[in-house]
């Protein structure tokens, strides 16, 4: 499928495209339920980013050898930059190389499109070169606890495949970052259930806005946050553009290249080209036979929500 391409159908010079590529929707049912038949029965909602291009071809990621509680394992690169107030990171060609992001929602569903000002957090779980990295945080497994015995954590399901961008937007003095997508898969043609269920509109605009890791939530925000232990720890060049902001927009999107970054989504539009001017065109019309998803993933994470758009 690719990254498809965008059109601009006005006008409209105070928007950049900072970042193209793929976005892939997972969700996991609840532990030791093997299918998920409503919203009901869902664990997890996952947002899988893979950029192939933008303002720069390179960018830059945290060292794969540091934890993301901030301790150094023992076979960490000597080749990682180690740059003052972060621990380590290295350069990434995008267009030469996977890299693969891994964010998991807090609620089990995308904003609503109906609520504009109603933020939903989210926090990047994983960043890796690695596909086989991603397959096994998308996988089940089997565990045992003190309380409540055996338990089975069942893979998670491919919901939906489509192409992305991140888009600078400066429509008056206070510049804003946008994540839109458009879906290719389900096909338009089959079912949206589990999609309608989660709010993965077919195409939508979000405000995209990172957290600053140095800023505590406050009594009032809704959002507790990560542990201190699994924050992000940016490098002193990212997190200086924090200064004492809370949150600021994902500019440059290397931002979401560290495992820990929380991140605010809050809904602007279901209608990319009404709100922004921009129609995004995927490479491929809804061919389950041309999917990126399974050519990358496999088919270990159940593909009926992907190309039949019914809960599995």
């Amino acid at each position: 499928m690719g990254q498809g391409k965008e059109v601009k159908t006005r006008s409209e010079p105070q928007l950049e495209i900072q970042e193209r590529g793929e976005i892939f929707f997972f969700y996991r049912p609840k532990v030791d339920k093997e299918e998920a038949h409503s919203p009901d029965d869902v664990q997890r909602l996952y947002v899988v980013l893979r950029p192939e291009s933008g303002e720069r071809s390179v960018e830059e990621k945290q060292d794969p050898h540091y934890a993301k509680e901030g301790l150094k394992r023992t076979d960490a690169s000597p080749t990682a930059s180690g740059k003052e107030g972060g621990h380590g990171s290295v350069e990434v060609n995008i267009q030469e190389e996977p890299l693969l992001r891994f964010i998991v929602m807090g609620r089990k569903s995308l904003p609503d499109p109906s609520k504009r000002s109603q933020p939903y957090w989210g926090f990047v779980d994983m960043v890796t070169t690695k596909i086989d990295d991603v397959k096994s945080g998308l996988g089940g497994e089997e565990y045992d606890t003190s309380t409540r015995g055996h338990r089975h954590k069942y893979p998670a399901r491919a919901a939906g495949e489509g192409v992305y961008r991140i888009l600078r937007h400066s429509p008056g003095k206070r510049m804003h970052t946008h994540l839109v997508y458009r879906l290719e898969l389900p096909p338009e043609d089959k079912g949206n259930e589990p999609q309608e269920s989660l709010n993965i509109e077919r195409q939508a605009s979000f405000i995209l806005q990172i957290k600053n890791p140095e800023q505590a939530a406050g009594s009032s925000s809704q959002f507790r946050g990560l542990e201190n232990k699994r924050k992000a720890t940016f490098p002193a060049h990212l997190q200086g553009q924090f200064g004492h902001k809370r949150f600021i927009p994902a500019d440059p999107p290397d931002l979401l290249n560290y495992e820990g970054c929380e991140l605010l989504l809050i809904s602007a539009s279901d209608d990319i080209e009404e709100e922004l001017g921009l129609e995004l065109e995927t490479e491929c019309e809804s061919d389950p036979s041309s999917s990126d998803l399974v050519e990358t993933f496999g088919e270990g994470a159940g593909t009926r929500a992907l190309f039949q758009g019914s809960w599995t």
